[in-house]
């Protein structure tokens, strides 16, 4: 089965949701997509992960991203479960933010390297794994982060990431070190010049000096 790698485009497929059904490049528009997939329904992980992703859908809009999950269910058992997890996560404001999509014969899941093709007949092995795709407008895989089934994600960290990815597609001079939150200083590509970092960041660039005597590390906060 073909592997799904930074840089592939996601397939326009096509996907049955809470919210009617879908077709993936069209209902992605101009925007960002998360794209998250959970075990099963009525779990009690994935509920929390559905509760706190729902609360955080103003950070998403603010970043011209949109949200869907998916999981191998029933499309009414999705809408059984919005409604278990809008009374456990009793600060999701209105109705359920973002839609499910249903796959119940698991071939998307398949499709979008979420499950083992051999395992996918076994329900009681053909669980999705707790898979996180971050889709620029351009349909193209940007980031990826697979979970077990027993740790639940950090929505922090999702919107870290796509911080850290919009930032980098607006200046690509730049890549955003370990722990990185915006405002924070970012480092300067080795591949760009002193004379062009000087002029690119206003001369506002800091070098470290490293035992080596190789300058390779170069820090701004003018960006």
């Amino acid at each position: 089965m073909p592997r799904l790698r930074i840089g592939d485009t996601i397939p326009n497929f096509k996907a049955d949701t809470t919210q009617g059904p879908i077709h993936f490049h069209d209902w992605q528009g101009d925007k960002w997509v998360v794209l998250f997939s959970h075990p099963a329904d009525f779990t009690p992980v994935c509920t929390t992960e559905l509760g706190r992703i729902a609360v955080h859908q103003p950070h998403f809009d603010k970043r011209n991203v949109k949200l869907l999950a998916h999981s191998c269910d029933k499309l009414q058992d999705h809408v059984d479960w919005v409604n278990d997890i809008k009374s456990y996560c009793r600060d999701i404001p209105g109705d359920f933010p973002y839609p499910i999509i249903s796959d119940e014969d698991r071939k998307l899941a398949v499709e979008l390297d979420m499950i083992d093709a051999q395992d996918k007949e076994d329900e009681t092995k053909a669980k999705t794994v707790r898979a996180l795709y971050v889709i620029d407008p351009k349909h193209v895989l940007r980031l990826s982060m697979h979970y077990p089934q027993s740790t639940g994600r950090n929505v922090d960290e999702i919107l870290r990431v796509i911080d850290s990815l919009q930032l980098v597609d607006r200046v690509p001079q730049v890549a955003t070190p370990a722990n990185w939150v915006p405002g924070e200083k970012v480092m300067i590509l080795p591949s760009v010049k002193e004379e062009e970092a000087q002029k690119l960041f206003g001369g506002q660039v800091d070098k470290v000096t490293m035992p080596s005597g190789i300058v390779y590390v170069r820090t701004t906060t003018n960006y």
